[in-house]
C-alpha cells in the first residue's frame, strides 16, 4: 500500500498530520491506544494489560492502518483488513510463544470468539482508537475519511465495522459520518467474559 500524508484541521483549530500506514516506531503508541480503547474486550484473551499491549505491538501490520499524528505523537489510528491481513496480527503460534501452551490454546479460543467473515467488496474495521487528551477535537471524522479514501483505492464499495453495546460514543462517531446500522447480534455468553453482549453492524457506501 501506498503511503499518503495530508494536512487537515480539526474542530478545535489544531492541525493534525493524517497518514496512510503506521509510522515507523510508534507500534507501542499503537497498542497502548488499542488497550486504552479494547481492553475490556480484549482483557481476557491478551492481559494483563503489559503483556496484552506487548504482544500488540509486537504483531501489528501497519500497512493495514491509518494514523492521525501531533508532532511526534500518535494521537489517533484505525486498522483494516486486506487480503486476509487486519491491523492486529499474530497467530495461535505466537500467542501459544507468549502465553504458553494451554493458556495460549484458551486465548485463541477467546480470540476466535470475535471474529468476523468478510463480504467480497467490503472493507472490514478493526475499529478507532484516540488518544484520551485529543478525543473531541475531530480525529474520529479524519481517520475514517482517510479510511474511506484508502478503500476506494483499494477497490471496495463498502466499510463495514462491529460496535459493541458498552461503546455508544464509537456508534454516534460512526452515525454522524454517514454509517447505517444493518443489524444487531447478540453474545450473551461474552458479557460475563468480554463485558459486552451484542453488537451492531454499521455500514458506509464508498
Amino acid at each position: 500500500m501506498n503511503e499518503r500524508s495530508v494536512q487537515a484541521g480539526s474542530d478545535s483549530g489544531a492541525q493534525f498530520a493524517v497518514q496512510r500506514d503506521l509510522p515507523d516506531g510508534h507500534a507501542d503508541e499503537a497498542a497502548e491506544l488499542y488497550w486504552e480503547a479494547f481492553g475490556r474486550k480484549l482483557g481476557l484473551a491478551l492481559g494483563p494489560k503489559e503483556r496484552g499491549v506487548a504482544f500488540i505491538a509486537a504483531h501489528l501490520n501497519r500497512d493495514r492502518a491509518v494514523a492521525v499524528l501531533n508532532g511526534a505523537q500518535l494521537v489517533g489510528v484505525a486498522g483494516f483488513h486486506h487480503l486476509s491481513r487486519g491491523f492486529v496480527g499474530g497467530e495461535l503460534r505466537d500467542l501459544l510463544a507468549s502465553y504458553g501452551r494451554i493458556a495460549g490454546v484458551a486465548r485463541g479460543a477467546l480470540l476466535a470468539t470475535l471474529e468476523r467473515p468478510r463480504r467480497p467488496g467490503e472493507l472490514l474495521m478493526d475499529g478507532i482508537a484516540v488518544h484520551p487528551d485529543h478525543r473531541s477535537k475531530g480525529i474520529g471524522r479524519l481517520l475514517l475519511s482517510e479510511i474511506a479514501r484508502a478503500a476506494r483505492e483499494l477497490g471496495y464499495s463498502t466499510i463495514r465495522i462491529d460496535v459493541v453495546d458498552t461503546n455508544p460514543r464509537a456508534r454516534r462517531l460512526y452515525e454522524r459520518e454517514g454509517f447505517i446500522a444493518t443489524s444487531t447480534y447478540t453474545l450473551p455468553l461474552l458479557r460475563r467474559v468480554m463485558g459486552f453482549g451484542a453488537a451492531t453492524t454499521m455500514e458506509l457506501q464508498v
